[in-house]
């Protein structure tokens, strides 16, 4: 399909290591003249559902700084642009949790907000797993917790994860292995 928006021009408004903010200047698809914002990610979102042979996986939990509130989510990071999403993926299922994997399976391949970000994520499937240490980044202060996958599905339905990956990867992971995909 055509792209019905016209950028006009664009600016940067903020940049750090992670994110880059712009504000675009644009004709909308109705011939209006109006602003855009984009978030740029400097880096891709994995994300990844360890689960044994008994069905269980593992959470983290973690203060997240933005919503000022607790967060129960899969383990997760940012992969660099360049990095090969495998290879993200399992750094950082062994940081969070200190786990590695002999079978690995993606999933899906999300856009976490697409009407504010270019922000792309990848969520993995960990199995046939072995048990080792965490190695925590500076920013990382996680309660680990190994539950039954179906209990992490209800945790979703309840609400009590909103975290977008963790949601669609749960979610995706539980029908799989249901319908004996995974």
């Amino acid at each position: 399909m055509r792209n019905p928006w016209t950028k006009l021009n664009s600016r940067e408004i903020y940049s750090n290591p992670w994110i880059h903010v712009e504000e675009h200047e644009v004709i909308n698809p109705r011939g209006g003249k109006g602003i855009y914002g984009k978030v740029h990610f400097k880096n891709k979102a994995i994300a990844i559902i360890p689960i044994d042979e008994e069905g269980n996986t593992w959470l983290v939990g973690q203060y997240r700084y933005t919503l000022d509130e607790y967060s129960w989510e899969i383990p997760m990071g940012g992969g660099p642009l360049h990095e090969d999403v495998l290879d993200a993926a399992k750094r950082e299922l062994k940081e969070e949790t200190g786990l590695t994997a002999k079978e690995w399976i993606r999933i899906a391949r999300i856009h976490t907000s697409n009407s504010v970000t270019d922000e792309e994520g990848f969520i993995f499937v960990a199995r046939d797993l072995t048990f080792g240490s965490t190695e925590f980044d500076e920013t990382e202060d996680l309660a680990i917790k190994k539950i039954p996958l179906t209990t992490a599905v209800e945790m979703v339905m309840s609400g009590e994860i909103t975290d977008s990956l963790s949601m669609a990867g749960l979610l995706k992971a539980n029908m799989m292995l249901s319908s004996g995909q995974l």
